[in-house]
């Protein structure tokens, strides 16, 4: 049985739900979170407010390495505990956001709204990373309007989507929040473009 990934960035962290099946006829088979930092760590551009240049820029490139390595294992050990079930896993999508500016390191700490702009960023690329990197077919989505575009990607009214996702949050348990919701959403629709053998990423 077909399975897929659907995955939200947050600070420090990722929101993973694995579903399997059918895009109509979907089940639950994990709903976990990950983290994109190590243990203590701070936001990275944040951590480094404050540093000398030099070591700033050294932190942030150290932070985002470590954001690319915890993805990529995230990713890698929930594909292999997926595999290991008995499912063929055939394709993650992401919720993506509109891309960062060409701003150097010193640039960004120079305006805190910067910051966390890409921060934000760069949580959503390392996921995107991290996919290409397990060799999974990728999907992405808009962050800002997930469940809008996932309903016309999956040919459902928005109401009949809200009720699939109820559906499985009945299944999941608590937490079954927003991110939970816009993870599982973004999975419906690798599973159902796995189904049409689409080569689009987007």
């Amino acid at each position: 049985m077909r399975a897929a990934l659907g995955l939200k960035a947050r600070t420090g962290r990722a929101v993973l739900v694995a579903l399997a099946g059918g895009a109509d006829d979907p089940r639950l088979i994990e709903r976990l979170q990950f983290r994109l930092l190590p243990e203590g760590a701070f936001a990275p551009y944040h951590a480094a407010e404050g540093l000398d240049p030099e070591k700033a820029r050294e932190s942030v490139k150290r932070s985002i390495g470590d954001a690319h390595r915890l993805a990529e294992s995230g990713i890698r050990e929930a594909a292999r505990r997926i595999a290991q079930a008995g499912y063929d896993l055939c394709g993650c999508a992401v919720l993506v956001g509109t891309g960062m500016p060409d701003w150097s390191t010193d640039e960004i700490l120079a305006v805190h709204v910067r910051m966390h702009k890409a921060e934000g960023e760069l949580f959503r690329d390392v996921l995107v990373a991290g996919a290409r990197a397990c060799d999974l077919q990728l999907t992405t989505l808009p962050d800002k309007s997930a469940l809008d575009d996932a309903s016309r990607r999956l040919g459902l009214t928005r109401a009949c989507l809200d009720a699939r996702l109820a559906t499985l949050g009945k299944s999941a348990g608590p937490p079954w929040g927003k991110d939970q919701k816009e993870a599982a959403a973004a999975a419906l629709v690798a599973l159902k473009r796995a189904k049409h053998g689409s080569s689009t990423g987007r």
